[in-house]
């Protein structure tokens, strides 16, 4: 049988493209660096916004729906913002036929527009803290896109805050940070992220810190699956969001920004698919068991039937495949490369022993189970193969990190994994020059492992790597 997708090791974008294109998560749309989202890929983007919606939730954010495009003069009201952003922005000059009286802009993100109407909504401290998150798309004029990974246009949230206080907008920032995203990203994604703190060359636009999850991909490279902001006073400064404080005096808030998006989908990807796909975590997974008919004949179909009703009241999400008319082979490759968690497979054969076939994605084992033990044994396979996804994954990453005595040797490490070194022998002349040679700063963290403040702390420790 030819193979289905280009082996990991003989070319890893090639096999991520494949992936993407094979399992039908998604492919390009007509304008340059568009995408066009598939069923399969949006349904474990879904699953992604239900897990992340209920923990922003949690965290007390409120969900807002603000526009798409965004006066060009609210932009340049924060100096660094626009600059950072400038390259990447899309400007409409005509609506209706007619040259506009001020261009407007796509939202690459949307601070300058969040901050015009909160200082609206916010007049005394009894309004704060100001609470809101979004989901949307957005819109960033890359050269250079990947599907899910880099694309132009994608889908994500972003939250913005306004806050009393420096301290409450860091301990919030924070809070998004491990208790929303760090907590999603190792238990229901399964991926480990390294947490840190952004240098000040790779914080975000506007931003007095950003705070950033790394994970480890596959072939060794970083991806940034997340990031949250302290603002300061800029943009309260910027579009004027004040109150008056307790003691009746004029106060400038202090806000936050975080966000999340569908480069999340390509994370997934390259963090767990194999040669033969996607490898799904149960937690996460649309289809966590996919019953399959094998054949019709000597009550085949109403087994399958009855054991997917029993697989939903145990609170399985369940698959139903009876399209015997399609080839048993072809469909048990579809579900490899969709990454289902676990395939049950019904046929004559086995029900006239009283078994169906039990096979899990993760190490492809197929073990013969009695049909009154079916619903345990998906169970605790799913339950099982969350862990050992994390685990391999947790085990990659400790394996390819190198601790590191010379930015040289870092430089030299970080084309197979990430590097590890004091901050002090790298500072920003050294961040320059691995920069030059395609390597990045991605995180500094405390040698405890905890996210510092600044990096002018004494003993941080320095994460280089290549990224995507």
């Amino acid at each position: 049988m030819a193979r289905v997708l280009t082996p990991q090791a003989e070319d890893f974008p090639r096999w991520y493209q494949d992936v993407v294109a094979k399992a039908e998560l998604a492919e390009p749309g007509p304008v340059r660096g568009s995408q066009v989202i598939r069923p399969v890929g949006y349904a474990i983007w879904e699953r992604m916004v239900d897990e992340m919606d209920a923990r922003i939730k949690a965290a007390g954010a409120e969900n807002v729906s603000f526009p798409l495009l965004i006066p060009e003069s609210y932009l340049r009201r924060e100096a660094q913002h626009v600059e950072g952003f400038s390259p990447e922005l899309a400007v409409v000059t005509h609506g209706g036929g007619k040259p506009l009286d001020e261009p407007v802009v796509i939202r690459p993100t949307s601070e300058t527009i969040f901050g015009e109407f909160m200082a609206k909504w916010v007049q005394s401290y009894r309004d704060l803290p100001l609470l809101l998150n979004q989901w949307c798309n957005v819109l960033r004029w890359e050269m250079r896109t990947r599907l899910f990974l880099r694309s132009a246009e994608f889908l994500w949230q972003e939250g913005h805050t306004a806050h009393a206080t420096e301290a409450d907008a860091r301990e919030y920032a924070r809070k998004i940070l491990h208790e929303a995203y760090e907590d999603f990203m190792v238990n229901v994604l399964a991926v480990p992220v390294t947490v840190g703190l952004k240098t000040v060359r790779e914080r975000f636009a506007g931003a007095t810190r950003t705070y950033t999850l790394e994970a480890m991909m596959r072939d060794g490279k970083a991806l940034q699956m997340g990031t949250s902001h302290e603002l300061g006073q800029n943009f309260a400064r910027a579009f004027e969001i004040d109150y008056l404080s307790a003691a009746g005096k004029q106060e400038y808030c202090w806000t936050t920004s975080w966000g999340s998006s569908t480069r999340m989908v390509g994370g997934l990807i390259m963090c767990h698919g194999d040669d033969s796909g996607l490898r799904v975590p149960p937690r996460l997974a649309p289809i966590q068991a996919q019953v399959t008919v094998v054949k019709h004949g000597d009550g085949a179909l109403a087994a399958a039937a009855k054991l997917r009703d029993a697989l939903r009241d145990a609170g399985v999400r369940v698959g139903f495949d009876e399209r015997v008319d399609i080839p048993f082979g072809r469909r048990a490759v579809n579900a490899e490369l969709r990454g289902y968690p676990v395939r049950v497979e019904v046929g004559p054969r086995d029900l006239a022993a009283g078994n169906v076939i039990l096979v899990r994605r993760l190490d492809g084992s197929k073990t013969p189970v009695n049909m009154a033990d079916a619903v345990g044994a998906v169970v605790a396979a799913l339950e099982s193969d969350q862990q050992a996804l994390f685990d391999e994954a947790d085990a990659r990453r400790v394996q390819h990190t190198e601790d590191v005595r010379t930015l040289a040797n870092a430089i030299e490490a970080a084309g197979v994994g990430f590097a590890r070194l004091p901050w002090a022998k790298v500072g920003t002349a050294g961040e320059t020059k691995a920069n030059e040679l395609g390597v990045s700063v991605r995180c500094l963290i405390r040698p405890d492992g905890s996210v510092p403040d600044s990096e002018d702390e004494k003993g941080l420790i320095a994460y280089l790597a290549r990224s995507y």
